[in-house]
């Protein structure tokens, strides 16, 4: 797969499509030309070669890839500027499988129901971005707005605390809270909690840095020990 010039998402593998945006991305951005290999998947973990044209040229068999378990998940409290966007690029990159953007009580940054569907919308396109060009075959799902208690009652969920416990397979899914850190009544909450190092980090990179640990664990590339 990685030996191919590209990658993109298709509704049917049997008849793949680009949309007019993937195809524009290609030849203008990556220089794709007519009769180079590329890979398409249907963001569910099936995938095949295809020969870039217009249509484009199945060359392969339909190969089916696993879905990774546990699901890895990020939730973030939201952050000023493009440092969700930002996030949510590299947490994809990564092989997180849930990402879900946080109302936490000390959140600077409020989207009210008018702004929050945009946003939303936004921080999908910027993952299928990310996930094209990570080659991932399965496309992680970008969850709406939600809050504090809705994804603290999330099985597996833990928050971030500076003297956390080591991540493990068995919390899979991580609460980064805003730069003021946690409400006493969040922090009050029944969830156990996961150190992410040392240092004092930026809410976007405590994201980062869990879902970095997380698939690595899963993968086998950290050592649970």
């Amino acid at each position: 797969m990685r030996e191919a010039a590209a990658h993109a998402f298709v509704v049917d593998l049997d008849a793949p499509e680009l949309s007019e945006d993937d195809r524009r991305h290609l030849q203008r951005v990556l220089r794709l030309r007519a009769g180079e290999d590329l890979t398409v998947s249907d963001a569910a973990g099936r995938w095949r070669m295809c020969r870039f044209a217009d249509p484009l040229e199945p060359v392969g068999k339909i190969v089916e890839s696993e879905r990774p378990s546990p699901l890895v998940t990020v939730a973030l409290a939201l952050t000023k500027g493009e440092r969700l966007d930002w996030a949510v690029q590299k947490l994809t990159e990564l092989g997180v499988d849930r990402i879900f953007p946080l109302v936490a009580a000390r959140s600077v940054v409020r989207w009210d129901a008018a702004r929050a569907g945009p946003h939303v919308e936004r921080l999908r396109r910027i993952a299928r971005q990310a996930a094209m060009q990570s080659r991932r075959t399965w496309l992680p799902a970008v969850h709406d707005l939600q809050s504090f208690a809705e994804v603290a009652a999330t099985p597996g969920a833990a928050l971030a605390e500076p003297d956390g416990a080591p991540p493990s397979l068995e919390r899979p899914v991580v609460l980064v809270g805003p730069e003021g850190g946690w409400s006493e009544e969040e922090a009050a909450a029944a969830l156990p909690r996961v150190g992410l190092g040392p240092t004092v980090l930026r809410a976007e990179t405590a994201a980062v840095a869990a879902g970095a640990l997380l698939c690595g664990l899963r993968e086998g590339l950290v050592d649970p020990r």
